[in-house]
């Protein structure tokens, strides 16, 4: 059995999440009190009651999911439950260097928080645009994207999985690659409920502010390896990370590529800690011989910790 960790990323989050971990256990509720302090504000009560608007504010949603996700690793690892590798989806993967010890937990929630808020301030509100792309393989889909880029920016942003893949950009282009996808056979395409089109070029001047801020950072080497969103490569060193959270701000997502890179190492074993199955799904969809497991709760904990054979 060769385990990785993987930490979800933005659209994850609902109000009341990690709240069985926050109200049980001493280590998690010391997870939120760091990172009440680090951002000056009480994260646990906007996590555990919302409002669910509030908490959907990039600039809040990016520490609060980042904070849930340690807070419930915490008792795993006390129980003794490791792994080999880690990776996270976006905004996770800040979750998977802070996991391995990449950066401290003070430090990285106040960074997801300016990461958020550049972001945010990158592009104007109703501006952008992303869309899910259902059903059409990567170049058809890209084909598309540069058929639509006459009437502005997009491009494809997520490789989630084989047949999913998310395009991002300017809405009237996005809205023109929707038009053109629909046209050329897509299964479905949907457009998603978020406030900022990640993962394409609109984030440029964002992933520059943020290269100001990591360049502040006390960033360490890592005691296991990532896998990281920009290229799908293990990542270990310091040296290695800063530039590689710059690209990802403003660089497609290869998520589907990272998932094919740790079961051609072995990884047979996936958990996905914190809140959601979003990631879950994907991984049964693009390694569908992995276990996959996932912790949330309590009775997700007690599940995965029996599959394990790990004493609670």
């Amino acid at each position: 059995m060769k385990i990785a960790f993987i930490f979800p990323g933005q659209g994850s989050q609902y109000a009341g999440m990690a709240k069985e971990f926050i109200e049980n256990f001493e280590e998690s509720k010391e997870v939120f009190d760091i990172a009440s302090s680090a951002l000056g504000y009480d994260l646990a009560q906007l996590c555990l009651n919302g409002p669910i608007e509030k908490l959907n504010l990039t600039e809040n949603t990016q520490p609060a999911i980042l904070a849930s996700s340690i807070a419930i690793l915490r008792p795993l690892e006390r129980r003794g439950l490791t792994a080999s590798a880690a990776a996270g989806h976006s905004l996770g993967e800040y979750t998977a260097i802070t996991a391995a010890g990449g950066l401290k937990l003070a430090d990285a929630v106040a960074l997801v928080q300016k990461r958020g808020r550049y972001m945010q301030e990158a592009v104007p509100a109703g501006t952008g645009l992303m869309a899910a792309v259902l059903g059409m393989t990567r170049q058809d889909v890209e084909k598309t994207c540069h058929e639509a880029s006459k009437n502005g920016i997009v491009a494809a942003a997520n490789y989630n999985s084989p047949g999913q893949i998310v395009i991002a950009g300017e809405k009237p282009a996005v809205e023109k690659a929707m038009e053109l996808a629909r046209i050329a056979g897509a299964k479905r395409v949907v457009p998603l409920a978020v406030s900022v089109p990640s993962h394409c070029a609109l984030m440029y001047e964002a992933g520059k502010r943020l290269a100001a801020e990591l360049d502040k950072m006390t960033i360490n080497d890592l005691t296991m390896p990532i896998v990281n969103n920009a290229e799908a490569k293990f990542l270990r060193l310091a040296a290695e990370l800063r530039p590689s959270l710059v690209k990802q701000i403003s660089a497609p997502l290869y998520w589907e590529d990272s998932i094919n890179a740790m079961t051609a190492e072995g990884f047979d074993t996936f958990i996905e800690i914190g809140p959601g199955k979003v990631l879950s799904g994907l991984v049964k969809r693009i390694a569908r011989d992995a276990r996959v497991l996932n912790v949330e709760d309590l009775k997700s904990m007690n599940e995965t910790l029996k599959t394990l054979e790990i004493e609670n």
